[in-house]
C-alpha cells in the first residue's frame, strides 16, 4: 500500500511539473495576462477538470510559477554566495552577476516576478519568503563583513521615525550592523534589480548596452556604497 501511494506520488508530481511547464511556454508566447487554464489542459491532453484538481485556479498555478522563479533565482544566488572568497567584496560581485546571469537566461520567469502587475492577481503571503532569498544572501555577506572585520563605518544618515522602524526589521539578518548601512543594503537591493530590469527590457539601448562593463562597476560601487571595500 506504501509502494502504491509513492508511486501516485510520483505521477502527481511529474503531472505537476507537466502542468507548470506548460505554463512557462504560455508565458514566452503570450505572457502572463493570457495564461489560460484551458488552454494548458488542451496541450496536454487533458480534460479540464482534471487540471483544475491539480491548480484550482489561474492564480494558483500563478502563484506555484512565481515561488519556482524566486526560488530558482535565490538558489543561484546561495550557490555563487556559498564559494571560498578573499573578501567579502568577491562574494558580493558574484552574487549580483548570479543574479543577472539568471535573469538573462529566464527573461520571461524574471518579467513575472519583478515586471509589471498581473491584473486581478494578488500574491499571497507564500512568496514573500522565497522573494526574500536573494535580499537575504546580501544581508549575509553584509553581517559576515562586520563580523571579520571588513566592513567600513560609514558617515551616512541615520535613519529616523517610520523608516528607522522599517530598517529595524533587517537587524536580525545581519546582528551588529549600524542601522545607516542597513538602510544602504536596502537601497542597493532595489538598486540591483532596477538596474537589471532596465538591461532586460531594453532601456539602457544607446547608452550601457552592451552592460557587462557597466554592471560590473556598478557591482562594485554597490559594495563599496554599503560599507565593504
Amino acid at each position: 500500500m506504501s509502494a502504491g501511494r509513492t508511486a501516485r506520488e510520483r505521477a502527481r508530481a511529474e503531472l505537476t511539473d507537466e502542468i507548470k511547464a506548460a505554463a512557462r511556454r504560455q508565458l514566452e508566447t503570450s505572457g502572463a495576462e493570457s495564461l489560460s487554464l484551458r488552454a494548458i489542459s488542451r496541450e496536454l491532453g487533458m480534460v479540464s477538470s482534471s487540471l483544475y484538481r491539480y491548480f484550482p485556479s489561474r492564480d494558483d498555478l500563478l502563484t506555484a510559477l512565481i515561488i519556482d522563479a524566486y526560488d530558482a533565482l535565490g538558489e543561484a544566488a546561495e550557490r555563487a554566495a556559498n564559494q571560498e572568497y578573499p573578501h567579502p567584496r568577491e562574494a558580493w560581485i558574484a552574487v549580483y552577476a548570479a543574479v543577472r546571469d539568471w535573469a538573462r537566461a529566464n527573461r520571461h520567469e524574471y518579467a513575472l516576478i519583478y515586471g509589471s502587475p498581473i491584473a486581478g492577481y494578488q500574491a499571497p503571503q507564500t512568496t514573500v519568503q522565497p522573494a526574500a532569498r536573494v535580499p537575504l544572501v546580501l544581508l549575509r555577506i553584509l553581517g559576515q563583513a562586520h563580523a571579520e572585520g571588513w566592513l567600513k563605518d560609514l558617515d551616512a544618515p541615520e535613519p529616523t521615525g517610520r523608516l528607522a522602524e522599517q530598517v529595524d526589521v533587517l537587524t536580525e539578518f545581519a546582528p551588529g550592523v549600524p542601522r545607516r548601512m542597513l538602510l544602504r543594503m536596502a537601497i542597493v537591493w532595489t538598486q540591483l534589480f532596477g538596474m537589471i530590469s532596465f538591461e532586460l527590457f531594453g532601456q539602457l539601448v544607446g547608452s550601457m548596452d552592451p552592460a557587462d562593463d557597466f554592471f560590473t562597476e556598478t557591482s562594485r560601487q554597490m559594495a563599496a556604497f554599503v560599507g565593504i571595500s
